[in-house]
């Protein structure tokens, strides 16, 4: 039987493919700027965009995985395999982030203690610089509204990676420029620039990696959507009090659990009409995929 693709998948797999059709193309002009340009800033840039073009496919293959409804091997259903895919860009992220600073180093201490000389970037390079930071900060904007609006973590730390690769041709571009304006002897600053770019991509992947690790680790949710739980629960008429609240989050829906008391004299199907009440506000507020377990106990 063929999965219908619902409209959610839809949204991901068209800002995640559009995006990934502008980084192949920045990747093969930043890769051919960066070689005809002399600039090692550019290549550390390109190779930038190849991770982006690589997490694209992420986002799309595991995304799909995550929408599979539950099974008989996977009781709370796939969201996990959404938040695996944030934890993969972030790694590539850091390992980007590393990369960049090595080679910026490398070519720092041949400068400074080997007293050797680097070639100045051109022109292609700094053109290649400005189109990748206008064209990344534009599509950092649309995909961080449209992972925002779908509720989408691998959208929102797919939307950051270009955010990166902004990030990355600022400095990019600062370096280039000014090793083109003030001469030869400021080559060092195309390095510099690459070195300033990998510390703020190195800080990002370490923000994806410990929001993953804080779900994997099975982290309760923050204490203002407990406080909203609560709230919502006790809002109906009927329930005496909520306690025993146990929260987490699998991919990109809320797993709830909790005791509600009511009045002990009621019968079965009165008192399950309370919990179904609370279910369907809850349901309302957090989405229709929330699992919520709700436990019945007498008021005393």
């Amino acid at each position: 039987m063929i999965k219908k693709i619902s409209n959610r998948e839809k949204e991901i797999y068209k800002v995640t493919l559009q995006g990934s059709i502008i980084n192949f193309a920045l990747m093969i002009f930043k890769f051919i700027a960066g070689f005809f340009g002399r600039s090692s800033a550019m290549i550390a840039d390109a190779v930038h965009s190849l991770t982006d073009f690589i997490t694209d496919f992420i986002v799309i293959v595991f995304v799909r995985i995550s929408s599979r409804p539950q099974d008989e091997n996977h009781d709370f259903g796939h969201g996990k395999y959404e938040t695996l895919a944030t934890a993969i860009i972030g790694i590539f992220l850091l390992m980007v982030g590393v990369g960049i600073m090595w080679s910026g180093g490398v070519d720092i201490y041949a400068v400074l203690v080997k007293k050797e000389s680097l070639a100045s970037p051109t022109m292609i390079a700094l053109i290649a610089a400005i189109l990748s930071l206008v064209s990344k900060e534009l599509l950092y904007q649309y995909t961080i509204r449209v992972g925002r609006k779908i509720e989408s973590q691998a959208v929102i730390a797919n939307a950051w990676h270009h955010r990166s690769d902004a990030l990355s041709s600022i400095g990019t571009t600062i370096g280039i420029g000014g090793a083109i304006l003030l001469g030869k002897n400021w080559s060092i600053l195309d390095p510099i620039a690459a070195i300033v770019v990998s510390v703020l991509i190195i800080i990002e992947a370490i923000k994806l990696l410990t929001s993953c690790l804080d779900e994997l680790l099975e982290r309760s949710l923050p204490c203002d959507t407990e406080g909203e739980i609560i709230k919502i629960a006790s809002s109906v008429d009927g329930v005496k009090g909520v306690q025993e609240l146990r929260t987490r989050r699998i991919g990109n829906y809320y797993a709830i659990e909790f005791d509600i008391l009511i009045n002990g004299n009621l019968n079965l199907r009165e008192a399950h009409s309370f919990s179904d009440e609370v279910e369907v506000r809850l349901r309302k507020k957090f989405g229709q995929n929330t699992y919520i377990n709700i436990h019945i106990e007498p008021d005393k």
